[in-house]
């Protein structure tokens, strides 16, 4: 069972050499195909939009993509060669990435928020040649550690030793270079490093392909649907689920600032967006601003989720305060080049709880610890395979070897499928509670204390014991700060078995940490409060 009945074309195909998958018989041979066969049929259209009036058409957007590819290539960049970001949400971004694509370069997105030595880090790691940076954030660069990197190119100008990014766009000529097959890395993303240093993805032009028809499949857009970068555009989500899902529907990337809940609003109503993509925290602060009532949102057909768990009661909120809005969660990773399991907005009423159906290409197994597949409705880790798994993690072939086998990725993810097909997820593998033999699932507790009206996010962990091993122990930040910890306690202790509820509890005055993809960080979490004393 997919998530739509209605697939394009499939057949098996050997890929990397070494994996038979599923994939789509008719796809674009490359990302820089994808983009360019939608430009080709609608140069006109809006292709990306940023505040205040800023706007580029696809032809527009071709045709500096490809100056941008030729100045590159003139700069010294070749097929296969890593050129980095170091920018925010902002056209120069989706222009760099299309145009490494176009002369077969390797982009490696660093976010923004990351610290010098993270970037350096990385930088070294990927091996990167060339690095796009706003002029804000040059000093995290010391070129003289980082002997690969031979160009730093300035956004806004090369008054520090760069290379100004106006230069790339002197000559509009083609670039001397055929495009890169569906093969090639496409880019090396890297991972958030929730669990220690971060792993860089490597992702071919073939995985993001397929995974942007596999949302253009089960979403439905219509061409020129806009979509509002709300994200980070340089994990995951942000680049294959809006950005290159709209460049392959023929729809229009809205760039959002920072995000604050009142100029999304603000924006999504001027700009007359569609959809976007948003962790469930987002969308609970959207509904926190005091006018909500008074935006237009009519024409918000499309909310997508992911990254947690958003309750069923918040889900009835949602749909009762913007009568048009239809959501849509799912599950995916860096690895999977975004989505392998997604729940289509028909199935949220019946199955609010539920992540979704595999998409199309997908074949997803949930298998016990001794790698035996379990019986629909027990849980087990989830095991997928498909055309938009990565290939490898860079230049880490232990962590490969560890992480494949025949071909299917495992997750460390912890799910179910029932008897229709409908999977469920339950925990990372790491984040499951063992108090005393009982195994406890943080997401369920954390599912049931986010349905408390006073609750705005919560984290499970487990807190060392030295008797039970763990216990369960709750980490929250309050919309209003008025609930008490007996509250909570009493609210939890309703609707779960005693050895779930928690025992102890850390109430914070500031967000819980995130990582890029929106996630909450439970290892910062677990150093803060257990690298030390322990909270009573």
């Amino acid at each position: 069972m997919t998530a739509d009945n209605a697939a394009p074309a499939m057949r098996y195909e050997t890929l990397f050499g070494r994996r038979v998958v599923r994939c789509f018989a008719d796809r674009p041979c490359s990302l820089w195909a994808l983009f360019s066969e939608t430009a080709a049929a609608l140069p006109d259209g809006d292709a990306v939009q940023w505040e205040p009036e800023g706007s580029l058409t696809y032809d527009e957007v071709l045709r500096q993509a490809t100056a941008i590819a030729n100045g590159l290539h003139i700069l010294g960049l070749r097929s296969g060669e890593r050129i980095a970001t170091l920018v925010s949400n902002r056209p120069e971004y989706i222009l760099i990435a299309l145009a490494a694509w176009r002369i077969g370069a390797v982009l490696v997105p660093l976010d923004v928020r990351l610290q010098r030595a993270e970037i350096q880090h990385i930088l070294d790691h990927a091996g990167a040649k060339m690095v796009l940076v706003e002029t804000a954030l040059a000093g995290a660069i010391d070129r003289a550690v980082l002997p690969a990197l031979e160009q730093v190119i300035m956004l806004e100008g090369g008054d520090q030793g760069g290379v100004p990014f106006a230069q790339l766009l002197a000559d509009p000529a083609e670039p001397p270079v055929a495009p890169p097959g569906e093969e090639d890395m496409a880019a090396i993303l890297y991972t958030s490093g929730t669990s220690g240093v971060p792993k860089g993805v490597v992702l071919s032009h073939i995985n993001m392909v397929h995974s942007a028809m596999h949302f253009e499949m089960v979403w439905q857009l219509p061409r020129g649907s806009r979509s509002m970068l709300a994200i980070p555009g340089t994990n995951v989500t942000g680049l294959v689920t809006i950005i290159l899902t709209m460049l392959r529907i023929g729809g229009c990337v809205v760039i959002l600032p920072p995000f604050k809940a009142a100029e999304f609003l603000r924006i999504a109503e001027k700009r007359r967006i569609n959809h976007t993509f948003m962790v469930p925290a987002q969308y609970k602060l959207l509904l926190m601003v005091p006018n909500f009532e008074e935006f237009d949102l009519s024409s918000w057909v499309l909310g997508s989720t992911g990254g947690a768990p958003m309750p069923a009661a918040f889900i009835e909120e949602l749909q009762q305060r913007i009568p048009t809005l239809q959501l849509s969660d799912g599950y995916g990773a860096t690895e999977l080049a975004s989505p392998a399991i997604i729940r289509p907005p028909a199935l949220t009423r019946q199955h609010p709880d539920a992540i979704g159906l595999p998409v199309a290409c997908a074949d997803v197994l949930v298998m016990d610890e001794y790698g035996i597949e379990v019986p629909a409705g027990e849980p087990g880790e989830l095991w997928i395979k498909g055309p938009m798994v990565c290939r490898e993690y860079w230049r880490d072939p232990e962590t490969t070897d560890l992480n494949f086998i025949d071909g299917y990725w495992r997750s460390g993810d912890i799910a179910s499928r029932d008897a229709q097909g409908i999977f469920r997820l339950h925990d990372r593998k790491k984040d499951i509670v063992n108090r005393g033999g009982y195994k406890i699932y943080s997401a369920e507790v954390e599912h049931v204390l986010a349905l408390h009206a006073d609750v705005a996010e919560v984290a499970i962990i487990p807190k060392p014991d030295n008797v039970l091993g763990e216990r369960v122990h709750a980490v929250l930040h309050l919309r209003t700060g008025t609930a008490s910890i007996d509250d909570l306690r009493a609210f939890t202790a309703d609707r779960l078995a005693d050895y779930k509820v928690p025992e102890s509890f850390t109430i914070l005055d500031q967000p819980l940490p995130r990582n890029s993809n929106g996630k909450i960080v439970k290892r910062a979490l677990r150093d803060q409060l257990f690298g030390g004393p322990v909270p009573a």
